[in-house]
């Protein structure tokens, strides 16, 4: 239950080691995240991957071996969801089951005999959008290979998507720009951080609850705090994991900011409905109509957290010019 309501709301997080052989033809090791170690007669060369890290390792050169994808690949606008940024989706065969949080047609992604499954965890050891029924008849059939976020910074958390991506086969040589738009953007924010600094509260709407993320516990909410200095809010009472306060719509109100920084993953509709709840109405933000899109999940790539920086940097000078 708690990883299904981090995919509702979460931001909305052990060690590996590698000894693989590079050659296709050798027998490939490698130690994830989790201590598994995972064995092949030779180098991976057919991945199913969960979504937002498939749009990583694609951004760190691997997109020839994704053959299928799990997970949030079309937002409610029938959209890439940002999630999946920089994703083909139209060159992968989408694996995600029809059922509950976690679901997955292994029907499916045995059809595509991939080498080995990749994914994320936030809560080790749940695994990002595999709930545990599938867990156990995934195992029964592959190997997983799992990304740790769990209690990392965001640099970490990078840095761990290229260990696996390497050990996958990628280049490091082709990480080199993205670490260089990382740079890029992440000075600007800091520019656009030195200037007026408003209170930003890191929200998410459900027709049910209201969520006020924590940057205590996300690492890029963390990260925009403790490195970039922008002002945003910690809700009080945490919900179990530590990632969000959840509260009543009737309590929308309970922690005030002068920008709402809106998880993107409900879409414009989303964005819509929030608009009108009428306690939130009450807020700073939402009285001056001070919303930038959150991708709260974005994929655990430096190119995708630079363009996630971009879309932060050119709302904030919005509101602050």
């Amino acid at each position: 239950m708690v990883a299904a309501a981090l995919a509702l709301a979460l931001p909305l997080a052990a060690c590996g080691s590698s000894d693989d052989d590079s050659g296709s033809d050798q027998a490939w090791t490698y130690t994830d995240d989790l201590g598994t170690k995972l064995e092949l007669d030779a180098a991976p060369e057919r991945l199913v991957v969960q979504s937002s890290v498939a749009a990583a390792l694609t951004d760190l050169g691997l997109g020839d071996k994704i053959v299928g994808v799990f997970g949030p690949v079309k937002n409610a606008d029938g959209e890439l969801d940002s999630q999946a940024a920089g994703l083909d989706a139209d060159a992968v065969e989408d694996v995600t089951g029809g059922g509950e949080y976690g679901d997955i047609d292994l029907e499916k992604l045995a059809g595509l005999e991939p080498d080995l499954v990749v994914t994320s965890s936030y809560l080790e050891p749940d695994l990002w959008y595999v709930n545990a029924d599938v867990k156990k008849k995934l195992d029964a059939q592959f190997q997983t290979l799992v990304i740790s976020f769990d209690g990392k910074t965001l640099p970490q958390i990078i840095d761990s998507t290229e260990k696996a991506a390497t050990a996958l086969g990628a280049d490091e040589a082709d990480f080199a720009e993205g670490r260089e738009a990382f740079e890029t953007a992440q000075a600007r924010l800091e520019k656009v951080a030195q200037g007026a600094k408003p209170s930003i509260l890191a929200v998410s709407y459900s027709p049910d609850l209201f969520y006020v993320s924590n940057p205590e516990v996300s690492p890029d909410l963390k990260y925009y705090r403790d490195e970039i200095g922008l002002d945003i809010v910690t809700p009080k009472n945490p919900d179990e994991g530590g990632y969000f306060e959840s509260l009543s719509w009737e309590k929308a109100d309970t922690y005030d900011a002068d920008v709402a920084y809106w998880d993107d993953r409900i879409g414009s509709a989303g964005l819509a409905a929030l608009k009108k709840e009428p306690v939130w109405g009450k807020t700073t933000a939402a009285e001056n109509d001070a919303y930038i899109p959150w991708t709260s999940v974005a994929p655990p790539s430096a190119q995708a957290y630079a363009d996630v920086f971009d879309r932060f940097a050119d709302g904030l000078e919005t509101f602050t010019s």
